[in-house]
């Protein structure tokens, strides 16, 4: 007995390099192999799509012993639209579903999707981006979750497009202790409902510090803009926070004003930093106008450089250079109006260089 398990463990290698190598028909071959392991990664390997170095790790923690029940899992997701990269994508990620009965385990999770308007593409979307909501308890969890959700949006739809954007929100056991956190803070459900909206995944981390931060800036919890200095703090980098105002600085701008424009437009900082050097390139280094009206109104910084900053700025400063404006007139309000507005206010008003201001503000002109 001794020698036959020596012999055993020496001849084990070459039975799981075998199940590594190509076949005519691998899955046929699949049967001849009475050990496990080799037959859990050879299964993983050629029918799962696994890669070795994958199906190995895998192996450490699943034993496959025939192929009737990960035929049966490959069965029911390709029988939902899932292609074969998909399946392996969602079977490397969580390879304990490959041994469970999927009419029990994940047919209600579907049918639960569905029942509240996801379509097939959303489900395999959702399942593909975060396979461990196949994992989870649909009482306990995915349900809960979704009412949950449900409260602060107005559909399911608008639920599914939460989930569709961070499958993760299901089952993470901070998205509810945040939103605890945020209604003590005072945060209002429209200001929570804004963070699902635009970086639902901001609530699926530690939020605790951030919103004693935030408080501690000075920002009113009962108004939205708490939760965009809420996003900015917490989904960008200090060292990529610590960039941006020193690109404020290049162009002539203290810490404070950096600080005053934040407070008044939290979601300056969220611009990137391409945007903040082209608008203050712009302003301040073609047009050579001061940087003030851009602190006293972050809101430009929003708008787009081609199609509005550029061309309203070079019919104000032609007005300037002819003296049209009135002395101490606004910077900003030209650059918030309507389209239509801006135009009888700002060209067509001006008879006599209406079509050089029409020229400028259809970019033909230069400035």
């Amino acid at each position: 007995m001794i020698l036959f398990d020596a012999l055993r463990r020496r001849l084990r290698p070459l039975v799981y390099l075998t199940t590594l190598s190509p076949l005519p028909n691998p899955k046929c071959m699949l049967f001849f192999s009475t050990d496990p392991e080799s037959f859990t990664i050879s299964y993983l390997t050629h029918s799962c799509g696994f890669s070795p170095d994958a199906a190995l790790k895998a192996s450490r923690r699943l034993r496959l012993h025939s192929p009737h029940k990960p035929d049966a899992v490959i069965s029911f997701f390709r029988s939902h639209g899932f292609s074969p990269s998909q399946i392996s994508r969602v079977l490397t990620r969580a390879p304990d579903l490959i041994t469970c009965n999927p009419t029990l385990r994940l047919l209600p999770k579907f049918d639960f999707l569905s029942s509240k308007g996801a379509s097939p593409e959303d489900i395999i979307l959702i399942v593909t981006k975060s396979p461990r909501i196949l994992r989870y308890s649909l009482r306990n969890y995915i349900t809960p979750s979704f009412h949950l959700l449900r409260t602060f949006c107005h559909s399911d739809r608008k639920v599914l497009s939460v989930l569709l954007a961070c499958p993760n929100f299901i089952g993470d056991y901070r998205v509810s202790s945040n939103i605890n956190t945020l209604q003590l803070a005072g945060v209002t459900p429209s200001a929570i409902r804004y963070l699902l909206s635009t970086r639902p995944s901001v609530l699926c981390s530690d939020l605790k510090n951030v919103i004693q931060e935030v408080n501690q800036l000075g920002f009113d919890p009962s108004k939205v803009s708490f939760t965009v200095a809420l996003l900015a703090k917490r989904a960008i980098s200090k060292p990529l926070w610590d960039a941006k105002v020193d690109a404020f600085k290049r162009w002539g701008w203290s810490e404070d004003e950096v600080f005053a424009a934040f407070k008044n437009q939290p979601s300056v900082m969220l611009r990137s930093m391409e945007k903040l050097n082209a608008v203050l390139g712009f302003w301040v280094g073609r047009l050579g106008w001061d940087h003030s009206a851009l602190v006293a109104s972050p809101t430009l910084f929003a708008y787009s450089l081609e199609k509005r900053v550029i061309p309203r700025a070079l019919v104000v400063q032609h007005l300037m250079s002819k003296g049209l404006l009135k002395k101490g007139a606004s910077l900003v309000t030209p650059f918030s109006m309507l389209d239509e507005a801006f135009l009888q206010k700002y060209v067509k008003c001006f008879k006599e260089e209406t079509s050089t201001l029409l020229e400028l503000y259809r970019g033909k002109g230069t400035c």
